[in-house]
């Protein structure tokens, strides 16, 4: 089924704009806004498991969270089983643990170490014997009694199930929810921009980094960068961390940035920069476009690899990360495309999604926004939904292995 369906994710975000882990489902049955047969649950688990699972290290996820939607009676199946069970957590209906099966089947999950997301449900109705097994309890913000649902859970179980709000798509919502302590799902939200978060200038990290970037571009001696790198050692000591991650897998430790060109190059140096500077903002800071960001520069590159030369699958990662650097700078794009010479392609890229490099991103983007021409994208590329599929699914994990 994987062959012909595409992974869609929403991210799950708590107070403080971090990621906690995504939901994930297939884009036919998002897109329709109903419930996954059994069959779309088992094959979504069996392709998650096969692309995350990593019997040396556990989830290539570490402690993020993978909520799928699945009924009581499929939990025991082994496509789901073979998901970490740390990290996984299975979204139930109300209606469907009515039964004393259902409660026994949710008790089993519990018991192997999943966690268990109580949707569509009223709290004061639901079993005290299942509320005892639930892990998370969900609730639409935009219903009347939002409000009582969150004084109920709070007088049931304060401690034991967290609740998290759905459909929370303004940021007047979330800040709402984060007022309350809660966690949210927030469909594609981040990616718009908060009001009132625009600044005319870049502080000077990120203006150090600009200017150490466009030096990078026209292949400035590397005693000149480290000159200019010496003048903050917050950003040489980020620098050198982000290069030593497992991320970048170099089997040795780079100490020093001559180092790191000497082996690698002036090319790996600049996504690095980019990397950087998604995370050189002081004001507004927000976590998950920083995550979206790294994984929307990841998941184009990967989209690029099989179709162009490594350098220009590599520019594509920092268009990846560049489509967002309006909203993490805090900067209108014009103003941050004066400050950098960025290549035809790329600038082309950023402000229309055209040009060699635009297709590629736009369908990184659509994955993330669950867009209708998610599918005929992927077609006029030459994509199947599986290479799709994969190459978001090793985004996620690369872009977590950052430790950002």
């Amino acid at each position: 089924m994987q062959e012909d369906y595409f992974i869609v994710r929403e991210p799950l975000v708590n107070a403080q704009e971090r990621v906690l882990g995504y939901e994930l489902s297939w884009h036919n049955t998002a897109a329709n806004g109903g419930n996954p047969s059994d069959a779309e649950v088992v094959e979504l688990a069996r392709f998650v498991a096969d692309q995350l699972n990593d019997t040396e290290s556990g989830a290539l996820l570490g402690d993020q969270l993978l909520f799928i939607q699945a009924k009581p009676g499929l939990l025991g199946h082994e496509a789901l089983c073979a998901l970490p069970p740390k990290g996984t957590v299975f979204s139930v209906r109300g209606a469907d643990v009515a039964s004393a099966e259902a409660i026994a089947a949710v008790q089993s999950a519990r018991a192997f170490g999943c966690g268990i997301s109580l949707r569509e449900a009223d709290l004061a109705a639901v079993d005290k014997g299942l509320l005892s097994h639930v892990s998370y309890f969900e609730a639409p913000i935009n219903v009347p009694d939002f409000v009582a649902q969150v004084r109920l859970h709070r007088t049931l179980h304060p401690t034991s199930m967290r609740m998290i709000a759905r459909h929370v798509d303004s940021w007047q919502a979330y800040d709402t929810c984060a007022q309350l302590g809660l966690c949210s799902f927030v469909g594609h939200l981040h990616l718009t921009t908060r009001p009132n978060s625009y600044s005319r200038d870049l502080n000077p990290a990120q203006a150090m980094i600009l200017q150490l970037m466009d030096m990078v571009r026209k292949n400035a001696d590397i005693k000149q960068l480290e000159n200019v790198l010496k003048r903050d050692a917050a950003i040489s000591y980020k620098l050198l961390r982000y290069i030593n991650s497992a991320g970048f897998g170099l089997g040795c430790e780079i100490q020093s940035l001559k180092h790191a060109v000497t082996m690698l190059g002036y090319s790996p140096l600049y996504r690095w920069l980019a990397l950087l500077l998604a995370t050189a903002t002081t004001t507004g800071y927000s976590p998950v476009l920083m995550q979206a960001a790294v994984i929307r520069g990841r998941f184009s590159e990967l989209l690029g690899q099989a179709f162009l030369p490594k350098h220009e699958a590599e520019n594509l990662f920092v268009a990846g990360m560049f489509s967002l650097l309006d909203k993490l700078l805090g900067v209108p794009m014009e103003d941050v495309l004066e400050k950098i010479q960025l290549s035809e392609s790329v600038t082309q890229a950023l402000l229309s999604r055209e040009g060699i490099y635009g297709p590629f991103l736009a369908l990184a983007e659509a994955c993330e926004l669950n867009s209708p021409e998610l599918e005929s994208m992927a077609t006029s590329l030459c994509l199947s939904a599986k290479q799709v599929n994969e190459a978001q699914m090793s985004a996620l994990a690369w872009a977590q292995s950052l430790k950002l």
